[in-house]
């Protein structure tokens, strides 16, 4: 398991996280994985660039395009009842589909991961982090939705940055 992973599923299991995020990607055009990247990155203390933060919406936008994206249309579509189309067999492909979209974004996380030193300093701005990320995603920054990601995310169980050699959070 990776520190990132193991941190934004505790993090998304936060009250009101999930919600805040699915409103930045569905309102605002922006990318969950991303954004809980840059919380990461400021709950460990890491330090971002801006060929840092370029390269990863690189990555960000390369991996939604060529499957994230995609995978979650079909997804949204076999979720509602389709004509000719029985519904077990239809949820069945549904569920498939969600696990392979699921494992894009892991993807895209282990790749964010990547980026970045492997330790960091003391914790730093979430908002900032989320904001000078959301700012070079999108010409919008949706800073209320991005303050409302940001103050959910302290109160997520277990997401006081513990390395995996420690224990996951």
């Amino acid at each position: 398991m990776s520190d990132f992973w193991d941190w934004a599923l505790a993090a998304y299991r936060g009250q009101g996280v999930s919600e805040a995020c699915l409103t930045l990607q569905d309102v605002h055009g922006q990318n969950v994985p991303l954004l809980l990247w840059a919380a990461w990155t400021a709950a460990t203390g890491r330090s971002l660039d801006e060929e840092i933060i370029e390269a990863a919406c690189d990555a960000a936008r390369a991996w939604d395009g060529a499957a994230i994206g995609p995978l979650r249309a079909i997804r949204r579509t076999l979720k509602s009842p389709i004509p000719d189309i029985g519904d077990a067999g239809r949820a069945a492909l549904r569920d498939q589909v969600k696990a392979v979209e699921l494992a894009a974004e892991r993807a895209l996380m282990a790749d964010l991961e990547s980026l970045l030193p492997g330790t960091g300093d003391s914790p730093k701005s979430t908002l900032d982090a989320l904001v000078v990320v959301a700012r070079v995603w999108s010409r919008v920054v949706p800073r209320q939705a991005l303050a409302a990601l940001a103050e959910r995310l302290p109160a997520s169980s277990g997401l006081e940055y513990k390395p995996s050699s420690q224990g996951s959070p």
